[in-house]
C-alpha cells in the first residue's frame, strides 16, 4: 500500500515537472495511467488560455486616463437632497489613482473618487433614491448587502436589473430598513470591481434615537489589495493572486487613521470585511462587548465580552468598549501577516486608538 501511494505521488510530480518545462504552444495536459482512470493536470496558463474571461479577471486593472484621486480620505457621509419627502443621493462610478500608503498608490475603482466610497446615512423608514453613473470602462451594478430591498432593486446583473453599461446610469430607490450596520458594492466581476475598490458603508439609524449612544462611532472596512511592479491586480487568492498589501477605509498603517478617545468615553467600532479573507481583529488593552451582527442588535443578555474576533467576507460586527485607560492602544488582524506592508512589518491592518485624559 506505502510503495503504491509512493508511486501515484511519484506519477504527479512527474506530470507537474512535464507540464512546466512543456515548450511553448505545446499541449499542458499529462495523461498518466492510474489504475483504470487517467489524471490531467492543467497549468494555470493552459487554463487561462482556453477561459479568456478568467485570463480578463487576471489582467492588470485599468482605465483610459485615470486621474489623482481628489479627496484622501473615504466613507465620509455623502450629501443629499430631498424631493417630495425622498433623501436622493448621486454615485459616480469611475477609476482614480488612490494613495493607500505614503509612496504607494493603486489604481482604483470608486463611488465618486474614494475609497471606501461615501457613507449613506439614513434613518429607519426614509424613502431613499441612489442614482448611479456608471464612467467605468466597463459594465456594474449595486448590490445593498444586508439592507431589505424590494428584488428588482437587489443589484443582480441577468437577474434582477441589466448590467449599467458605461456611460449609462440607473436609479436604485427602496425604503431604508431595517436599522444597522450595512454595505453597498459592486455585484459584477466582484473578484475584480470590489477588490478594486467599489465598496461603501451604509447605516441605517433607528427610528428612536439610542438612549445611550457612544460619544466615539466609527465605521472600518476590511479589505486587501494586490501590487506588482507598479501595477494593480485583483486580489484572487484561489487564483493564486495573493493580496500583498492589506487595508482600513482604504490606507493601510500606518497610514490609517487614529482614532482619538478620551478616557471614560463609550466607543462603538463597526467592523465590516469586504474582501476575500478572514480577519481576526483584537483589540489592546480593553475588552469589548459585541452588540450587533450583521445589521442586528444582540440581546444584551447574549452579548459576548471578548477581545478579539473573527470577521469573515460580508460580516459586520458592531463591537462597543469603555476607554478605561489612557495611552496609545492598537487594533489589528491577529493574522499577523496581514498587517505587513508588501511582506515588510509594520503595516496593513493596524491602527491606533489614542486614549487621552
Amino acid at each position: 500500500m506505502k510503495i503504491k501511494k509512493a508511486m501515484i505521488f511519484s506519477m504527479i510530480a512527474l506530470a507537474l515537472t512535464l507540464s512546466a518545462c512543456a515548450p511553448a504552444g505545446a499541449p499542458s495536459d499529462v495523461p498518466m495511467p492510474m489504475g483504470d482512470d487517467p489524471i490531467l493536470t492543467a497549468t494555470p496558463g493552459s487554463m487561462m488560455a482556453d477561459n479568456p474571461g478568467a485570463a480578463h479577471m487576471m489582467e492588470p486593472i485599468t482605465a483610459p486616463n485615470v486621474q489623482p484621486a481628489t479627496e484622501t480620505t473615504g466613507g465620509q457621509p455623502l450629501a443629499y437632497r430631498e424631493e417630495d419627502g425622498v433623501k436622493v443621493f448621486e454615485l459616480t462610478t469611475k477609476a482614480v489613482q488612490w494613495p493607500i500608503l505614503d509612496g504607494v498608490t493603486v489604481t482604483a475603482y470608486t463611488y465618486n473618487g474614494t475609497v471606501p466610497g461615501p457613507m449613506i446615512r439614513v434613518t429607519e423608514g426614509d424613502q431613499v433614491r441612489i442614482v448611479v453613473k456608471n464612467e467605468l470602462p466597463d459594465p456594474t451594478t449595486i448590490h445593498w448587502h444586508g439592507v431589505e430591498v424590494p428584488n428588482a432593486m437587489d443589484g443582480v446583473p441577468g437577474v434582477t436589473q441589466d448590467h449599467i453599461q458605461p456611460g449609462e446610469s440607473f436609479t436604485y430607490e427602496f425604503i431604508a430598513k431595517p436599522a444597522g450596520t450595512f454595505m453597498y458594492h459592486s455585484h459584477f466581476e466582484g473578484d475584480v470591481q470590489v477588490s478594486a475598490g467599489l465598496y461603501a458603508p451604509f447605516i441605517i439609524e433607528p427610528k428612536e434615537p439610542e438612549a445611550n449612544p457612544p460619544v466615539v462611532d466609527k465605521v472600518l472596512m476590511i479589505s486587501e489589495s494586490r501590487m506588482v511592479d507598479g501595477e494593480t491586480y485583483a486580489a484572487m487568492p484561489m487564483g493564486g493572486m495573493e493580496p500583498n498589501f492589506f487595508t482600513i477605509n482604504g490606507k493601510s498603517f500606518p497610514a490609517t487613521e487614529t482614532i482619538t478617545v478620551k478616557k471614560g468615553d463609550l466607543v462603538r467600532l463597526r467592523l465590516i470585511a469586504i474582501g476575500q479573507f478572514i480577519h481576526p481583529m483584537h483589540l489592546h488593552g480593553m475588552p469589548f462587548k459585541i452588540v450587533a451582527t450583521d445589521g442586528h442588535p444582540v440581546p444584551e443578555g447574549a452579548q459576548l465580552i471578548k477581545d478579539t474576533v473573527s470577521v469573515a467576507p460580508g460580516e459586520r460586527y458592531d463591537i462597543e468598549f469603555i476607554a478605561t485607560e489612557t495611552g496609545q492602544w492598537m487594533l489589528h488582524c491577529h493574522i499577523l501577516h496581514h498587517t505587513t506592508n508588501d511582506n515588510v512589518e509594520p503595516g496593513g491592518l493596524m491602527l491606533m486608538i489614542n486614549v487621552t485624559e
